[in-house]
């Protein structure tokens, strides 16, 4: 037993020698690494040390799920695309996946020139120095604010701005980002809810018929989804549903 104990520190012994020979060069590069510190850049902002470049850029990447979630398309077309899912009445088809990936996709068209925008007027910029970090990320705000607050109701904002005990804003540039982002889902969700519930009339009319002339023919033991759902996969079919979804979709953003 203790032979048996005595290998295996060796062999712990060993293990551990061989972990520092690898961290070793880490050790080293991060001793070369500045510490965290703020510096004044020429312009008279603020230059960040390397260190905490990074840490913001990793926070960055946490947020960016949320990001897409709520300030993008992303939130009303996948929801569009679940009920247009649940009125087709084709269980799972299409799956999650697909929508989601449709969703991606359709979001990334839409968001397209905003995304132009961000990339000429704040990441270029930065990328080329001649703006420091904290410049380029209210740069980069501003196309993202001013496409908000293009899809966001006034209302949602007055309503936002009550509950957080302010007086208003002069113009609506003025509105902040803690205001604004939850005046957007809101208003994202009313017009999601909106294009939905007309998606829905049709396939609901379609099924009305096909269970008011199974009651007639007195079959009622006979699933009137089972009847209903092959017209309706015709019907959305014949007029070019998938193309007219997506193409209102994208429209709905810029009118």
């Amino acid at each position: 037993m203790r032979a048996f104990l005595k290998l295996r520190d060796r062999g712990f012994a060993r293990y551990a020698f061989a972990a520092l020979l690898l961290l070793a060069p880490l050790v080293s590069f991060a001793q070369g690494i500045p510490a965290v510190t703020v510096s004044t850049a020429p312009g008279g902002g603020q230059q960040y040390s390397l260190t905490l470049q990074i840490l913001m850029l990793m926070t960055a990447v946490t947020l960016l799920p949320g990001i897409v979630l709520m300030m993008t398309s992303f939130t009303r077309i996948v929801i569009v695309l679940a009920i247009l899912r649940q009125a087709l009445g084709a269980g799972q088809a299409p799956p999650n996946q697909v929508l989601i990936g449709l969703s991606l996709f359709l979001t990334l068209f839409v968001m397209g020139p905003v995304i132009d925008r961000i990339n000429t007027e704040a990441v270029q910029p930065y990328m080329a120095g001649t703006m420091d970090a904290t410049t380029a990320m209210q740069a980069g705000a501003v196309p993202l604010k001013r496409f908000m607050l293009d899809q966001t109701r006034e209302s949602d904002i007055a309503t936002f701005v009550r509950i957080s005990g302010g007086d208003g804003f002069d113009k609506p540039e003025d509105v902040p980002l803690r205001i604004l982002v939850p005046a957007f889902a809101t208003s994202e969700l009313k017009s999601a809810f909106q294009i939905g519930f007309l998606i829905f009339i049709p396939f609901v009319i379609i099924d009305l018929v096909v269970a008011s002339v199974l009651m007639s023919m007195g079959m009622m033991m006979l699933s009137p989804v089972l009847i209903s759902l092959p017209f309706k996969l015709m019907l959305f079919v014949l007029v070019d549903g998938w193309g007219l979804i997506m193409g209102t979709l994208a429209a709905s953003f810029y009118t």
